[in-house]
């Protein structure tokens, strides 16, 4: 779909995506250039962010791992140099695992890797990319909008995924304090969260360690689909000036919590 009514002060810009080699952070690469914005795909997986960028010229592609900061630095710094800086951020680079406080036979082999590597993940990285795409953002008008994919479970804890929840937690008030920091600043910034159920990724098969229950995972209703994720980024993008969509509920229509 292209054509996103208001998204046209957008064209030309430049937007960063994390976590763009599949999901919601591809769908949303995807689409962002389709808007007729230059899209910085960034992700892990070279292969993958190589195949997205081989489906429209205007994505480039940044492989990195953001749990490695000074690679995280090194990648803005490319990222300047290629295309000017950033004016638009999805942080949607993201991962849970299901591994209990208590551990017990439902946690992972070693609780407190998976602990790490969520905040590192989730919230630290997050906080570092958010950092240097609105020091972009300042320099370059200092109207851009940084967009965080978050998840429901920031707003309450499903069974077994207390760390989990607690990174997304962290998510919703780092965008509140963004939020504040901003209007301090008496910035045009803004920021979004995005926070939703169920969406038919492989993040089932990353939290469960399990192809076949994250199958059973998403057979259960009709899940979302990570355009759906994406429909709603454009959505508060396309806002005007004026309007800060803050944070975005969603869930299938189905998903009973």
């Amino acid at each position: 779909m292209t054509g996103f009514a208001g998204m046209e002060r957008w064209r030309g810009k430049v937007a960063l995506v994390t976590g763009a080699s599949s999901g919601i952070g591809a769908a949303c690469a995807r689409r962002l250039a389709a808007e007729g914005l230059r899209v910085a795909a960034c992700a892990r997986r070279r292969e993958r962010l190589d195949a997205l960028a081989g489906e429209n010229a205007a994505i480039v592609p940044f492989p990195v791992d953001l749990r490695d900061e000074a690679a995280t630095l090194a990648m803005f710094a490319a990222v300047r140099e290629r295309l000017g800086g950033v004016d638009v951020l999805v942080n949607d680079a993201g991962l849970g695992r299901r591994a209990p406080l208590a551990g017990g036979e439902a946690g992972t082999a070693d609780a407190a890797a998976a602990w790490r590597e969520m905040l590192e993940v989730n919230v630290l990285a997050l906080s570092i990319c958010t950092r240097e795409a609105v020091k972009d953002m300042r320099a370059r008008g200092d109207a851009g909008h940084v967009i965080h994919i978050s998840s429901m479970a920031a707003h309450r804890v499903p069974e077994g995924s207390g760390l989990y929840s607690a990174s997304k937690f962290a998510v919703r008030s780092l965008t509140e304090g963004l939020r504040q920091e901003l209007r301090e600043l008496k910035s045009g910034i803004r920021v979004t969260a995005v926070s939703p159920g169920f969406v038919e990724t492989e993040f089932a098969a990353v939290y469960t360690g399990s192809e076949d229950v994250a199958r059973k995972t998403y057979a259960r209703f009709k899940c979302l689909a990570p355009d759906d994720v994406a429909d709603i980024v454009l959505f508060a993008l396309s806002r005007p000036p004026h309007v800060q969509i803050h944070d975005v509920l969603v869930r299938p229509t189905d998903q009973t919590y």
